[in-house]
Formats: structure tokens, C-alpha cells, sequence
């Protein structure tokens, strides 16, 4: 049937619904093929029956006549519904019928009075396995309703043997119609022969089924009648037992035993006290016996060493006896290996001992828990594992064999506390694994068996080639040696595990070798398995996630003919170049051999490795032809070379001496004519060549002679970035706010204050409405970009406007703008096009290398608008911690207070090379409301200071201030000129200290600053600051004044001798005064300048020290420039986005042009600057020395962004040779970055005017524009005349009447009178 809704519509309105069915009944009767007029009568619709004609109609009768059955919803009709329906009811018999006898079935049926006296045939179905079989049937009996159908007798064999088998059947009338079944019907047919192969079960089974076993032929359980009556068997053979198990049990008794076999007893009452195991009653169990083939019973206690066969002797029959034996024995448990694991379980133990496969059903227990059995259990050993434990303790181990226990009380097993893991380095392997890991922490040899594992993600092929499912614990066999650990195997969802086995080398370190990971796999988890407890890597390691690298390629020796042999010439460090080299391992882990000699590796950087081979030619290893092979291991890593030849001294020949001196000369002149060229052109490279190597081989050398000394240092910053970061979450990091931020950062130089005074004066009062209506239209216009483009290149094609007031202009224009940034972004865009068109016709590469055009200093503004957010929320973090990195480490060395060097610097020019000695001090300084009273005042707070005694008396109120002031910004301090320190001692023991005054050293003309030791301050002094309350020390107040870091000048002071010069630490050269310095010649000045920039190795340590201390803040800091595991700002993004549409557009196709076009847009004009000048981001104190110091790492920061290779020699600067080894890295760092930009989706114009209108709202504190606008005004009035012509000349700008509306504006701002 069909339902539909119905509804009467009047136009748009329903007046009534409802859901109206169409049905069929001719469908209705195939719903149950089993009983159509069932279906039929009993649907829902009024359906009616045609008994003769089988159909199902529906509101007609039936043909005339012909009886109709009507529907069970018909109320007055007596015959309907199911119940009148012609069916058979049932089975008369039989209901069981045998296989192969021939039988007659019965059955029931009823209403057949329905069909009249036509004659009619009836027929039985029967639907056996593969076969419908139809028999003929005859209706023989009927009274009443109710009569009888018999089917003819039939024999029959289904095709397939079963035990039993139900087969439905049913009856048809005629040709097609079918009786209903009342309900479903089946007759079940059995075999006697299936499932009973013996005479026991034959006879156990059902009386009614008349099974017998029958020996006529070939002996077998067959139907009674089937039997020949003189061949059937009324007592069964003797019993049979095939196997029994197990062949061993404990004297106590009580192990279930299992004895398969046959005729093993009808039932289970034959078996009650058949069994005997070695002589001895053995109890069946009465839930576990099956009849005739298994019995399954409980020994007997028994001596030790008995033994015999099994015997079950069923009544009147002799017994079977099995030819298997069975033993009684005791086992002992002797000893445990290991005698201990941790707490959390996972420990593989072994039990030793004697006869302990004993039993078939052995469980182990330690303590109270499970130790489950995982592998077979032998005769001498049992091994388990064990499970985790609340605490550490001893626990007993006992092992239960059936029902008996043994305990090992000799030897118990001891939980121990799980190991901890604190340190694992490196962090990093080549795909290749085999690079070693030094694991560190506390009890890490209670672990039986600690694997490195790691989890992968791999496609199928991947897995299919890479490992089989396994168990990850390797099995093994009784009497066999324990099996290797598979390398990889395949987990539960699909992940590879690939493990390797560490070595326990104490207590306190483990040795792992990095597992080998296959091509095509991702890692997912890097974790150690030490038995039961499971570490991360990256907990183990501090956070850092172990990374896996691509293998490193290496290019043969012999690039131009891989097959020939490399000739080397003894002495000759080898240069083998590749890709990848340093990013997996370092160099003291890379071996390289030439055949059976080693080739010490000198200098691996990551496209190079250098070497030293043997002097002499070594011989080839494990007889591999006749020249030595060049084989590089990195871990499991193997790379082949090439053979190798030496180049030796050819013999003397037997020429006369004089015929050798003549060819000699012959050839001296030749080679050397020939050489002469050659060697003049090639000179210089190699030598370059051979000084970089030699100086990274130095290089190298000297960190690691400083790196214990970097260690200790990195450790105590460390602990003091630590109280930082704690001081840092309560006053967090000092950002200028962005109205500072902006004009730091548009008007560098300036003082931050760009802006004109506002007019003043007599007659200005009035005049000030207009001027203001004006500076408004003059806004307005500025919305005009026409207007805007014509006055910026107008400007710009002025000779007299100088680069310095095209930078101020760009800023003012910034300013004015600020609040329309989607605007200010599209200007810049355009003058950018027309920039690189610019460029594009000269040299593509110098574009946005310097600030020379307005546009540059806009894009300046653009990305300092734009990335103010990601330097407070991202960058700006890792900044400030390697500005206070760098504060610490210079304050922790002295300072000359005159010539401004310092011990501790990256800024060789700024080095303190004289060693002088100091002494850390830490003062207690008197901090409150009373802080100014006595030193015993208990309302003042102590607070300690750490300052050295040589430190002049502005340098410890400085470090005081920095101090006692450490969570409060720079700007809000007080100066330290306006106050004085003073050192207490006892009640009224009070002394005012300063840099000078009458207890000052003077000798010689050279006075000296007076320092801590000076006055002879001791450690934990209490000193106090107190304000000025006189001028003296007016000296010491001009210099701080001079150099307000307190790092001064050496200056002149009048006396009456002459004049004295100030000193600190060290006097300043004599070399720097006029009268010698013009007495010195030309020559010595070059000498002198030589000398100055060789600097000693003892500097450089200084220096390399200072270096590797602040290593890692470097690093942090340039990850977070380049947005290592972060998101990129969309407005990098944007702007990468542009440049790139900008050389697809120009045709260049030169990936160096746009690496340089992003570097000079981003990296070089706006990190760099920050990385100089962090008072632009923060408010801080910068002394000179960090100046310098941040000014070395800005430029590796410049030297990692260029696109040349960075090659050091010995006239090189010392701070490339510092960093000579990192570059490298930072390199690749920037062209992963630049790669990851190109990658990411493109940022849309929409999303980034949606961004820059957030940025428009946010910062509603930017710098009000009027300001701006008459600062602008005024570069406008310059060139009046100039803007005008150029308005009035383009027609656009014409109709638009620009110039006339400047006019408009001229007459406003300065009272002008036009002719308008």
C-alpha cells in the first residue's frame, strides 16, 4: 500500500487534511508465501479469499460458486478470517525419521471443504539441503473439517551427513495452490552413523531413536532395522586411550588429568571408579566428562617417583591401559633472575629450578599479585612477568603447580622504586637510527630489559615491508637461546613499534641507540620502556621531542669519475662534501675509515666534513679488492665513497746522474712555466679554502676546551632566568605602550616627540578655529589617494627634499592615517608596484635594500603597526630574556667605568683584555618607608644585591636600582644622579660613598674612580640610597651625564699642574694623546692596526665562553622571529603574498631576487632593527655594553639571512668567527621559514582588511593626527607651488578640482588670500 496526504485547498487556504491509502490485494497474499490466505484475511485492508481460485480480491466475491473465506475486519459473515483459511495443522507422524529407511509421513489438515467435491491431486514438498522434492500424497480420511493427508513412503539420503536435520515441508492442491501451514512445519531426519564413531556413544544415545551397533561389514552405529539381527553388539569393545596430559603431576595429588581415547563408557556412572593413574584412584570430574572420548579426573596423592601407566576398566570388560606413563614428581624452586625490578611491574623473571613442568595447568605468583606466564614453561625454568606493586618491598615468590604450591623463601624478589629519568641527550637521529643517547637519572639498572621505542604512522607498504605482527615480548624455546628482539613490529591500530634493547651502564645511565625508522613513516612517539614504567622522550629530556632527520647524502670522492679510485696525496686533509651532514649527529660520533685506518674527523658542518687520513696507505678491510674503500658510518648509517689511492714517491731509475740532473732541469722549467699561471690564478681560493677549514678546526677546538666553563655558566643563568620568569608573572614584561611604541618607532632619533608646538602667542587665540577647519579639509584630502600619489611623488622628485625628510614625511603620513589602515595598506601597495618597476629595469636585487624612498619607510610602519601584537604575545618574551641574559652575564664581570670595556662581551672591540681581579660581593639594601633611619630599623626590608668590589660606586646604584626596582619599567625609577648611596654600620655609623671625592687616589696626573674596595666594604654590608642633598661630586654627576649607562670617557679636568685624567680599572693608552699620536708614523699606525685585530686565542676563549653561555637564549629568540612551530602574522603572510605576485608579474624568475626582496622587507628592516634597539619594544636600561653585545648578534642575524655562503679565513671579524658554526643553521632556519610561508594557504585581501580594521579599532590610544597633519602641512607649504602644477596638470585631478581644494586649505592654515 501507499499512504498520501489529502487536503481540501480553498486558493491558498486548507480547509481539511488528512492521509488517504491506496492498496493492492493481489500484493497483499505474496506478504507470507508460507500461508497466503492468512495473509490474505488478516491484513489491515478489507481483503477477501478465493479458496479454488487462490486469489485475494478485494471488495468483490468470489466467482460463483466458489466458497470465499472473508476478512477478519467482516462483522456478520461467519466464515473469515484466518481461522477458516484451508491449512495444515500439523505432523501425524512420524516426526523422527531415519536415514536410508523408508518412511510414510502424516499430516493434519482442516477447512478443506472450502475447495468442494472437484477432484484435485495433492502433492508433499519436502525442501532438503540442495533439493526440493516434491512427493505424490492422496487425502484418505476426513470428518468434519479435520482430515488426514499421507505422503507416499520414501527413502531418504540427504546430500550432506549430519546428526540431525530439520526439513520444513508443506502441501500444494492441483498445480499451484498452496495449503497454509499453521504455523512452521519440519520433519527431522537423523543418522545413527554421524557423531557416533564408537560403540559407547552409539549406545548412549536416545532409546526413541533406535540406534544400535551393528558389526555386519565394517562395525558402525546404524538404525535397528538396518542391522542384520545376528550382528548386533550388546557389549561394547575394551576401552582406548589415545594421549594424556600432562605426563606429570606433584606427589600431593590434586591435578585435573585428561585422557582421550574411545569407548571410554556410555555414561558417566560406568566411569565413577574405572580410572587409576599409576596404580593409584583418580576422580572423574562429572562437568568435564565426555562420553566415551574423554574423561577428565583428579590424581591421588602419591610417593615421589611413581610412576605407570593409566588405566580405566569399565564393567564386564577388560581394562585399557594407555602406553603413555605417568609421573609423579616434586618440583623445586632454586633461584630468581633478576632479584629485583620496579615498583610499576613489567619485569621479565625467571624462576630456576628442578622438575618444574610439572602439571598442566602452573601459575606464578610474587607477593600477593600475578606473575602471568607468557612463554612455555621448561623443565629448569619458568619465566613471567610481573605486575606493578603499591609500594616498593619484598615479596616471596611461590609457584602453584594444580593444587600444589611451592614458595622460594630463600631468595624473594625485590620492588624497588621505579626509576626516574632526568636528563636524555640528543634529541636528534638521522632516519637511520643508530646514533647513541646518554640516558640519565636515579636507579635505571632495576630495569631487566629498557628499550627505546617509537611509535610510527605508516602507509600499508610501508608496514607490510617493515614488520609482521608480533607480540613485542620475543618467545622462545625450551633449550634455545633467548631471540633477538625484532626490530620493528606491527601494533593494534595500525601503528609500527621499532625498538632497540639499551645497555645498562650504571646506576645512573643508560646507553640507547636511536631505533632505525623507515622511509615513509611518520613518528608519532618517541618513549623508553623500562620493564613497566614508560617515559616520553620529552619528559625524560626537559620538553625537547626527539626528531628525526633525513639521512645524510654524501657525494663520492671522485665526482667527475665515480668508478675510479680517489687520489690522495699524504698530509691532505680530506673535504667530503654532502647534504644534511651535521643535523643527526656531531662530529666526535662520525667514524670514517680508508679500509682497515681511521681518518679522524676535524670539522663536520652540513654540507662538509673534514678529515685526516693516515699517513700511510692503509690495507683494505676484510680483504675488499686491492684499494682501501673511503666508508663514512653515521650510526647505522653506512655510506661507500669509493676506493682510495695514495699518491707515492716514484723510485729512483737507474738514469746516470747526469741524464737525471739534465731532465730534472728539462722539467723544473717546464712545470715551472707551465705552474706559474696556474698557481697565480688558483692561489687565493685555495688558500681561502684551507683557512676556513683551518678555522673551523680551530674554532671548534677552543669551544670545546670552554665548554665545562659554558656549562656552569648556562647552569647559574639558568637558575637566575628562573627567579625571573617567577618576578616576570607578577609584574610582567615591561612593554612601552603602543602611543610609545609608534613614535619610537616612526621617528627614531627624535626623541620620540616629532611633533611642532601647537601656535602661541598674542593674535594666535583667534586663529586657531581655522587652522583647525583646514588641518581637517587637508584630512579629507588625504582620502583622495589621486591626491596622495601626486604629493608623494611630487615630494620625492624635489632635489632639495633630502632623504631625512622624506622618512619624516612617511611617518606623519602614518600618523594621520592610523585610523585607516585598509587604506594606508593599498597606497603602500601601489607604490610598491611602481617601486619594483623601478627597480626591475636596473638591478632587481638592491629593491627595499635601504630606506631611500617613502614607500620604504611606510612598509617600516606598516610591519611596526602590524606586528606590535605578535611582539607582545609571541616574540617579544624570548627578547626581553636574552636583553636580562646579556645584563646578567656583562654585570657579573667588571666594567671600566672611563673606557667602557667589560670581561664579559661578545664585541671584541669592547673587550676588558687586562685581568683584573674582582671579588662578587652581595650587599643588603635597606628598602621601606624608614629605610632612611637606623640600620637596626625593623620597618625597613632587606633586600640583597649582588655587585663586585670593584664596581665605582654608579655602577652599584645602578645595580642596586635594578634591583630593588626589578619589577617596575625604567621611565618610572628614580635617577640614579638624584641619590646617593650610603653605607651603614651599626646604630650611627653613617658614610656617604661617591665616585669622587677627598679620599680619591690621584698620582701621575691620573686620578682613579673610588670603587667598593676603595672603601673597604665588606660582604653583607647594609647600605641604603638616599636623596642628593648636595652638589658635590660635580665631576662624577657630568660624566653620568655624558654617558648616562655609567660608562664613560676619559675627560680632562683643570689643576693646577695640568690636567688629571680619570681612570678605573685599567689606564687608558698613552698612544690615544694628540702630541704622540701625531709623532707616530704611517707605518706603525698599520702595524698597530694589524696587532689590534689579530686577537689572541686567550680573548677569544673569553669571548667563545660568553658565546656558549647565552646560546640557547639566542636561539630561542630567533625561533620566535621565525615562527618555529607557530603560525605566521597574516601580515607577513600578506606582504610575502605580494612580493611574490610582484616578480610572477616582472617575469623574475630568480629565487635569490626574492629571497632578498623578503629579507630587505622583513627580516633586515624590522627584526634587525628590534634585535639592535630593544628601547623601542620595551622600558628598560640598555647599557653600552649590551648595546654592543645585541649589535654582534643582530649581525649573525643579517649574516644567516643573506643567500652567499658564509666563509670565515683569518683576517674575517671576530664576531663571524663566533658564530661561524651556527650560521649555517640559522640559515637553513630562514629558508624553512620563507618555504612554510610559500606552503600556507594564501591570506585574502578580505581577511586582511578585516585584520587591519581590528588593528584601526584596537588601538584607539595611537597618536592623535592633527599634530601630524601641520608637521605635514609644513613640508606641503615647501613645495606649494610645485604640488599645485602637478594637480592642475593631470586631468583626473582636474575634475576632481584638487588643486583648488588645497588652496582651500593653504588659505585656512596660513590666512592666505587666493583668487578663488
Amino acid at each position: 500500500h501507499i499512504t498520501l496526504p489529502l487536503a481540501l485547498m480553498f486558493e491558498d487556504v486548507a480547509v481539511a487534511a488528512t492521509n488517504f491509502s491506496f492498496y493492492d490485494c493481489s500484493a497483499v497474499q505474496a506478504l507470507e508465501v508460507a500461508a497466503p490466505c492468512r495473509a490474505c484475511v488478516g491484513s489491515l485492508w478489507p481483503c477477501h479469499w478465493c479458496p479454488q481460485s487462490s486469489r485475494c480480491v478485494s471488495g468483490e466475491h468470489c466467482p460463483e460458486g466458489e466458497g470465499t473465506v472473508y476478512s477478519a475486519q467482516e462483522v456478520d459473515v461467519q466464515v473469515r478470517g484466518p481461522g477458516a483459511c484451508p491449512r495444515v495443522e500439523g505432523l501425524a507422524g512420524p516426526l523422527l525419521v531415519p536415514v536410508g529407511w523408508e518412511s510414510r509421513l502424516a499430516l493434519r489438515v482442516r477447512n478443506l471443504q472450502h475447495f468442494g467435491s472437484l477432484p484435485a491431486s495433492y502433492h508433499c514438498w519436502l525442501e532438503l539441503p540442495g533439493e526440493l522434492r516434491r512427493l505424490p500424497a492422496s487425502l484418505e480420511e476426513m470428518a468434519g473439517d479435520v482430515g488426514l493427508i499421507y505422503c507416499q513412503a520414501q527413502q531418504f539420503r540427504p546430500s550432506m551427513a549430519q546428526q540431525e536435520l530439520p526439513v520444513p515441508i508443506y502441501v500444494t492442491r492441483g498445480k499451484s495452490q498452496r495449503l497454509d501451514n499453521a504455523h512452521t512445519l519440519h520433519v527431522t531426519l537423523y543418522d545413527c552413523a554421524v557423531g557416533r564413531p564408537d560403540c559407547s556413544r552409539c549406545q548412549a544415545a536416545n532409546g526413541s531413536l533406535g540406534c544400535v551397533w551393528c558389526s555386519h561389514g565394517q562395525p558402525t552405529c546404524r538404525y535397528g532395522p538396518l542391522c542384520p539381527p545376528g550382528a548386533v553388539e550388546l557389549l561394547c569393545p575394551t576401552p582406548s586411550i589415545d594421549t594424556i596430559e600432562p605426563l606429570t603431576g606433584p606427589p600431593e595429588g590434586g591435578l585435573a588429568l585428561t585422557i582421550w581415547g574411545s569407548n571410554l563408557g556410555r555414561d558417566l556412572a560406568e566411569v565413577q571408579d574405572a580410572v587409576k593413574v599409576a596404580g593409584r584412584p583418580c576422580s572423574p570430574e562429572p562437568s568435564l566428562y565426555r562420553t566415551s572420548a574423554r574423561i577428565v579426573c583428579v590424581t591421588s596423592p602419591a610417593p615421589n617417583g611413581t610412576t605407570g601407566p593409566i588405566q580405566v576398566a569399565i564393567k564386564n570388560r577388560p581394562p585399557g591401559i594407555s602406553t603413555q606413563h605417568f609421573t609423579y614428581q616434586d618440583p623445586i624452586l632454586l633461584s630468581l633472575s633478576p632479584r629485583w625490578g620496579p615498583q610499576a611491574g613489567g619485569t621479565r623473571l625467571t624462576i630456576h629450578g628442578q622438575h618444574l613442568q610439572t602439571g598442566g595447568s602452573i601459575r606464578a605468583f610474587v607477593g600477593g599479585q600475578p606473575c602471568p606466564i607468557r612463554e612455555p614453561v621448561c623443565p629448569e625454568a619458568i619465566v613471567c612477568h610481573t605486575m606493578s606493586q603499591a609500594s616498593p618491598g619484598e615479596a616471596v615468590v611461590r609457584v602453584v603447580f594444580g593444587h600444589a604450591q611451592r614458595t622460594l623463601l630463600t631468595s624473594p624478589f625485590q620492588y624497588t622504586a621505579n626509576p626516574q629519568l632526568a636528563a636524555a641527550e640528543p634529541s636528534v637521529s638521522f632516519r637511520g637510527g643508530g646514533r647513541l643517547i646518554r640516558v640519565r637519572g636515579t636507579g635505571l639498572d632495576v630495569a631487566e630489559r629498557p628499550l627505546l621505542s617509537v611509535w610510527l604512522e605508516a602507509a600499508a607498504e610501508v608496514q607490510a615491508a617493515g614488520a609482521q605482527p608480533q607480540d613485542p615480548t620475543p618467545r622462545r624455546s625450551c633449550g634455545a637461546p633467548a631471540a633477538a628482539p625484532q626490530a620493528c613490529i606491527q601494533l593494534e591500530g595500525g601503528l609500527l613499534q621499532c625498538s632497540t634493547v639499551c645497555s645498562v651502564n650504571s646506576s645512573s645511565l643508560l646507553l640507547c641507540q636511536s631505533p632505525a625508522v623507515p622511509d615513509g613513516a611518520h613518528p608519532r612517539r618517541v618513549f623508553f620502556s623500562l620493564d613497566g614504567v614508560h617515559v616520553d622522550f620529552a619528559s625524560a629530556s626537559g620538553g625537547q621531542d626527539f626528531l628525526y632527520q633525513p639521512n645524510p647524502r654524501l657525494a663520492p670522492l671522485s665526482r667527475e669519475e665515480p668508478t675510479r679510485p680517489y687520489r690522495l696525496k699524504p698530509g691532505n686533509v680530506l673535504d667530503v662534501e654532502g647534504q644534511g651532514l651535521n643535523l643527526g649527529i656531531s662530529k666526535e660520533e662520525v667514524r670514517v675509515h680508508i679500509g682497515d685506518g681511521e681518518c679522524l674527523v676535524k670539522t663536520l658542518t652540513l654540507t662538509h666534513l673534514y678529515c685526516e687520513p693516515p699517513s700511510r696507505a692503509p690495507q683494505p678491510a676484510n680483504g675488499s679488492g686491492t684499494l682501501p674503500q673511503f666508508v663514512v658510518q653515521m650510526g647505522n648509517v653506512r655510506l661507500a665513497l669509493g676506493p682510495v689511492q695514495y699518491e707515492t714517491e716514484p723510485a729512483l731509475s737507474a738514469f746516470p746522474v747526469e741524464a737525471q740532473v739534465g731532465l730534472g732541469l728539462g722539467a723544473a722549467v717546464l712545470i715551472a712555466a707551465v705552474l706559474l699561471l696556474t698557481l697565480m690564478y688558483r692561489h687565493k681560493s685555495k688558500q681561502a679554502l684551507r683557512d676556513y677549514q683551518k678555522v673551523l678546526v680551530q674554532l671548534e677546538n677552543l669551544e670545546i676546551g670552554v665548554g665545562d666553563q659554558c656549562r656552569k655558566e648556562f647552569t647559574d643563568l639558568m637558575t637566575e632566568m628562573t627567579d625571573l620568569s617567577s618576578d616576570l608573572e607578577a609584574s610582567g614584561i615591561p612593554f612601552l605602550d603602543y602611543h610609545t611604541y609608534a613614535e619610537r618607532v616612526f621617528f627614531p632619533g627624535h626623541g620620540g616627540c616629532p611633533r611642532q608646538p601647537a601656535l602661541e602667542g598674542p593674535g594666535e587665540e583667534g586663529r586657531r578655529g581655522p587652522v583647525r577647519q583646514g588641518l581637517t579639509q587637508l584630512s579629507n584630502l588625504l582620502n583622495s589617494k589621486l591626491f596622495l600619489l601626486t604629493l608623494i611623488h611630487t615630494l620625492e622628485e624635489q632635489p632639495g627634499f633630502s632623504q631625512r625628510d622624506r622618512c619624516h614625511v612617511a611617518s606623519l603620513l602614518s600618523l594621520a592615517l592610523h585610523g585607516k589602515l585598509e587604506y594606508l595598506t593599498d597606497i603602500m601597495r601601489t607604490l610598491l608596484s611602481d617601486l619594483a618597476a623601478h627597480y626591475v629595469h636596473k638591478n632587481p636585487k638592491l629593491m627595499l635594500r635601504r630606506t631611500e624612498t617613502m614607500v620604504e619607510k611606510l612598509l617600516t610602519n606598516w610591519l611596526s603597526i602590524c606586528l606590535y601584537a605578535f611582539l607582545k604575545e609571541v616574540a617579544g618574551e624570548p627578547l626581553y630574556v636574552l636583553l636580562r641574559a646579556i645584563q646578567y652575564q656583562v654585570d657579573k664581570g667588571p666594567v671600566d667605568a672611563v673606557t667602557g670595556k667589560a670581561k664579559r662581551t661578545l664585541n671584541d672591540s669592547r673587550l676588558l683584555r687586562e685581568d683584573v681581579e674582582f671579588r662578587p660581593l652581595t650587599l643588603m639594601v635597606l628598602v621601606g618607608p624608614r629605610a632612611g633611619g637606623a640600620a637596626g630599623s625593623s620597618a625597613a626590608q632587606r633586600v640583597p644585591a649582588r655587585v663586585l668590589d670593584t664596581d665605582t660606586i654608579t655602577q652599584v646604584k645602578e645595580k642596586v636600582l635594578d634591583q630593588v626596582y626589578k619589577g617596575t619599567p625604567f621611565s618610572q625609577r628614580p635617577s640614579v644622579h638624584a641619590l646617593d648611596l650610603e653605607w651603614r654600620s651599626g646604630l650611627a655609623g653613617h658614610l656617604t660613598l661617591s665616585d669622587e671625592d677627598l679620599t680619591s687616589v690621584t698620582q701621575n696626573h691620573w686620578k682613579r674612580l673610588n670603587t667598593l674596595q676603595h672603601y673597604k666594604v665588606p660582604d653583607g654590608a647594609t647600605v641604603g640610597l638616599i636623596p642628593q642633598l648636595h652638589n658635590g661630586g660635580a665631576v662624577s654627576q657630568s660624566l653620568a651625564q655624558n654617558c648616562p649607562s655609567g660608562e664613560n670617557i676619559p675627560m680632562l679636568e683643570d689643576a693646577e699642574e695640568g690636567g688629571v685624567r680619570l681612570w678605573h680599572l685599567v689606564k687608558a693608552s698613552d698612544e690615544l694623546e694628540g702630541a704622540k699620536a701625531r709623532r707616530s708614523s704611517l707605518r706603525e699606525r698599520e702595524r698597530e692596526r694589524a696587532r689590534a685585530k689579530a686577537i689572541p686565542e686567550i680573548y677569544l676563549t673569553r669571548l667563545l665562553s660568553m658565546k656558549g653561555t647565552l646560546q640557547k637564549f639566542v636561539d630561542d629568540t630567533f625561533q620566535a622571529i621565525l615562527s618555529v612551530n607557530r603560525p605566521v602574522p597574516i601580515a607577513v603572510k600578506y606582504l610575502f603574498d605580494f612580493l611574490d605576485e610582484l616578480a610572477e608579474k616582472h617575469g623574475i624568475e630568480d629565487p635569490e631576487t626574492l629571497h632578498i626582496w623578503k629579507t630587505n622587507s622583513l627580516l633586515l628592516r624590522f627584526w634587525v632593527n628590534a634585535l639592535k634597539n630593544p628601547r623601542l619594544i620595551f622600558d628598560v636600561r640598555v647599557s653600552d655594553n649590551v648595546d654592543a653585545i645585541l649589535a654582534v648578534i643582530a649581525q649573525t642575524f643579517i649574516d644567516s639571512c643573506t643567500v652567499s655562503e658564509h666563509k670565515v679565513g683569518r683576517d674575517s671579524p671576530v664576531n663571524k668567527l663566533l658564530y661561524a658554526r651556527e650560521i649555517p643553521r640559522y640559515k637553513q632556519m630562514v629558508e624553512r621559514y620563507y618555504s612554510d610561508i610559500r606552503q600556507s594557504s594564501p591570506a585574502s585581501y578580505q581577511e586582511m582588511n578585516s585584520a587591519l580594521a581590528e588593528l584601526s579599532g584596537n588601538y584607539t590610544s595611537a597618536p592623535h593626527c592633527l599634530e601630524a597633519l601641520q608637521e605635514l602641512y609644513n613640508h606641503i607649504h615647501r613645495y606649494y607651488d610645485q604640488i599645485i602644477s602637478a594637480l592642475e596638470e593631470d586631468p583626473v585631478g582636474q575634475k576632481m578640482q584638487l588643486a583648488c581644494r588645497l588652496q582651500q586649505v593653504a588659505a585656512l592654515v596660513e590666512n592666505k588670500v587666493t583668487d578663488l
